[in-house]
């Protein structure tokens, strides 16, 4: 099947279907004649693969990796397991991250409220509101 047939297949834009095999994730054969790009049965599971791994968090890189431990034979559970712990703790921590955001982020609307809008900058100030909040600034 072509790279349509595949993408109609599986659900997936074609696109993707082009992206993927150009970072190595699929290796489809060519046709003779033409030299079309032919997908295979396996080229579907493996899509299906890539797309239930995406589902649960892994990044196209921690994939990559799977296939190749996969590809040498051995068996990439301990890997996976250990990636999607760090793919939990970096969500909780984004998660935290999110939400002293959104903490702060309510706790100056609040603030704003009852603040008029301050005048037209000047060079000197681009916009009180934001100038005259006390936030604590992390390093970039």
């Amino acid at each position: 099947m072509f790279v349509n047939e595949i993408a109609q297949r599986t659900q997936i834009p074609a696109h993707v279907v082009r992206y993927y095999t150009r970072i190595g994730l699929l290796k489809p054969s060519r046709h003779v004649e033409n030299g079309y790009k032919v997908f295979s049965k396996q080229d579907v599971k493996r899509l299906k693969f890539i797309r239930k791994a995406k589902a649960l968090g892994f990044t196209l890189n921690d994939i990559e990796r799977i296939i190749e431990e996969a590809n040498h034979g051995k068996t990439p559970c301990s890997l996976v397991r250990v990636t999607l712990e760090q793919r939990i703790k970096e969500n909780r921590r984004k998660l935290e991250e999110l939400m002293t955001l959104q903490h702060q982020m309510e706790k100056t609307q609040a603030l704003w409220r009852n603040m008029p809008d301050g005048s037209m900058p000047n060079g000197d100030m681009v916009c009180y509101l934001i100038e005259s909040t006390e936030i604590e600034l992390k390093e970039a």
